[in-house]
Formats: C-alpha cells, sequence, structure tokens
C-alpha cells in the first residue's frame, strides 16, 4: 500500500476513533417543583410561578446544557421537616425551600459554594417563588433581564456564563432523576465533517493508484 493511502488510513481511524466534543455549558441557578415527591423542571420562573400552602420549591447552582441535564437540588425536602414548626395563619402561606449551591466544580474560579440548605418561607398568599424566596435567602442578584444571578449573595459575579465545552463538569454532576423536558439538536457530531473528507481523499488515492498500475 503507498505511503500516502497508509496515511490517509491512520488518520480516517484516529478521526473515527476520537470522542464527540462536549456541547456548552451554562452556569446558573435552576428552578425545582417538587411533585410527587420527585423533582420536576419548574415550567414558569420564580416571578412568575405562584406556590401554594404547602408547596416544595427547590434552587440548584449547577452547570448544565439545559433541563435535561440540570442538577436537582439535594438534600431533605419533605415539607413537614421544613415547615413542620410553622403554624399556618390567615392569609399567608408557608412554602418550603431547598437551597442548594452546587459543588466546587460548578463554582465560578475563585469561589466556594456553601453547603445545601432549607428554610420555611410564610408570605402572602399571593406572593410569588422570588418573594419567598427573598423573605429567606438574601441578598438576591438579578441581571437586567431579571435572570437570578445569586441566591445567598452566591455566587459574587457572574449571571449564566457560558462554560468551555471541553469542560468534564456537566457531564460529572448531571444527575440521576433530572427531568428531560428538552430534546438535543439532531444535527451531526462535529467529528463527521472531517471524517467524510477523509473518506474522499482517500477513495482518489486508491482510484490514483489504480490508474498508475495500469
Amino acid at each position: 500500500m503507498p505511503v500516502l493511502v497508509l496515511a490517509l488510513v491512520t488518520v480516517l481511524t484516529g478521526l473515527l476513533a476520537a470522542p464527540p466534543a462536549h456541547a456548552a455549558g451554562y452556569r446558573y441557578w435552576s428552578f425545582w417543583d417538587l411533585v410527587d415527591g420527585r423533582w420536576t423542571y419548574a415550567t414558569q420562573g420564580p416571578a412568575l410561578a405562584r406556590p401554594g400552602d404547602g408547596d416544595v420549591q427547590g434552587f440548584r447552582f449547577s452547570v448544565s446544557e439545559g433541563s435535561a441535564q440540570a442538577a436537582t437540588p439535594r438534600g431533605p425536602h419533605a415539607f413537614e421537616g421544613i415547615c413542620g414548626e410553622t403554624e399556618p395563619r390567615p392569609d399567608t402561606k408557608r412554602v418550603a425551600l431547598v437551597i442548594d449551591p452546587g459543588v466546587a466544580a460548578d463554582a465560578p474560579a475563585g469561589e466556594r459554594p456553601p453547603g445545601p440548605r432549607t428554610a420555611c418561607a410564610r408570605v402572602a398568599s399571593d406572593a410569588s417563588s422570588a418573594e419567598a424566596l427573598a423573605a429567606v435567602a438574601k441578598p438576591l442578584r438579578y441581571d437586567t433581564n431579571a435572570l437570578l444571578c445569586a441566591i445567598d449573595g452566591y455566587p459574587r459575579t457572574g449571571c449564566g456564563e457560558q462554560v468551555s465545552g471541553d469542560s468534564p463538569t456537566t457531564a460529572a454532576t448531571a444527575p440521576e432523576g433530572a427531568r428531560a423536558s428538552e430534546e438535543s439538536g439532531g444535527g451531526p457530531s462535529v467529528g463527521v465533517y472531517p471524517a467524510a473528507a477523509v473518506i474522499l481523499l482517500l477513495g482518489a488515492a486508491a482510484v490514483w493508484h489504480l490508474r498508475r498500475r495500469r
């Protein structure tokens, strides 16, 4: 086999064996509802959601590509365990909140996440989830688009920034039980295009070689 063809076969083998590149993720606070004992990615933002008395909601800071890969809040999440000692009052409601700042691998550079905690927010009966969170977890920080950036002052900086697709933290922190509410794109892998180009070159080299032998 000519040296050129052998080299092309070697390159093609390496391309096909190479793992696909990780998609880029985002570092942000995700928002969850506890439904039948399982965390479900919220369909509304905390400023719009109106929980009822006895509801449990969670916030988790992590790096993820979307809601399908988002990490769920960790720790105790039973309403009685969080709000059992908070008695109901007229014209108010009790909302149990699970606040999980995530793991060190997902933290912005130079910051360490505090541990997960729970809180029982007693708020007006028409209060939003954002108002319930503000009652127990100040300071909060929002960006100009009303995206929740920090809870209890964490993190100090940044808001929904993109994280390099080469980082392994996305796969490492994706938990079991995260709701798959978004479908991934159906486009070809990044490695398909160079592999196809090499196949064409390999075919052209083989044809050239056969014609030369004739």
